[in-house]
């Protein structure tokens, strides 16, 4: 698959506190993107700032040369890019890493995300919509403010919530839903927290349900070189970000 690095303008930022969404424009055409396939940023002027973060893909938009990233701003680079200002230029590498499986058009499936790993499930929605499959999303978070974009993301298929707080859905993790017990699903995507992924592939395990999940290990290089990124897995040990992020459950040893 064709990769590119290259420099976007930021043409547009919508801050919501601790995640800030970045729309960038390249001047040449993007490459294809596969849902699930994430970027590393180049993070300049940050002197602490060493290595390209990497960073989900939230959602594309060809006909504009557009991506747009979801950034939780948790270290000094993600904090960083979260005060670049619009009309500022970004060095980008994509599209990195492998993405989601395609379902079947009649098959049933559920996408869940928690915190921050609802970011990646945005595009991947809708291309699943596109195509014609039947999208019920699982969206968790501690509180409402985490739930981002939440009316755009239900406009891609039924939306649950849960909030830990109770503040918004049902209370409690995604796990403890009563979804699962109301609804039968042929495939699961998740992303999210290691515990909360772990917690759904058992789940998904337990109903004899097919399940990927893309994992959210640290990584430096995004291409397989530095091993820092390492998962165990039935195969051996392999790098996220060459050979994931996105993995089928049976593949891991969790």
């Amino acid at each position: 698959m064709t990769k590119q690095i290259t420099d976007f303008t930021l043409v547009e930022k919508q801050d919501y506190g601790r995640s800030v969404l970045l729309r960038l424009r390249s001047d040449v055409t993007l490459p294809e993107i596969v849902a699930g396939q994430f970027v590393q940023v180049r993070v300049d002027d940050s002197p602490q700032t060493y290595l390209r973060r990497p960073i989900s893909i939230h959602d594309v938009d060809y006909q504009h040369n557009e991506i747009v990233l979801l950034v939780q701003k948790v270290g000094e680079g993600t904090r960083h890019l979260g005060s670049v200002e619009v009309g500022e230029r970004i060095n980008v590498i994509l599209p990195l890493g492998n993405g989601f499986s395609l379902p079947q058009k009649e098959e049933k499936v559920l996408l869940v995300g928690g915190g921050i790993g609802i970011a990646p499930l945005y595009y991947f929605a809708k291309v699943l919509k596109d195509s014609g499959v039947d999208v019920t999303l699982l969206l968790g978070g501690k509180t409402t403010s985490d739930l981002i974009r939440l009316v755009d993301y239900q406009q891609l298929g039924k939306t649950f919530v849960t909030t830990e707080d109770g503040s918004l859905g049902e209370k409690g993790f995604v796990t403890m839903h009563s979804i699962w017990g109301q609804r039968c699903f042929d495939k699961i995507y998740v992303c999210g927290p290691k515990p909360m992924m772990k917690a759904v592939a058992k789940l998904a395990a337990e109903k004899n349900i097919w399940c990927e999940v893309s994992l959210e290990n640290l990584m430096a290089c995004g291409l397989g070189a530095c091993l820092c990124c390492v998962e165990d897995t039935v195969e051996g040990h392999v790098c996220v970000c060459k050979e994931g992020p996105v993995f089928n459950t049976r593949r891991l040893k969790w």
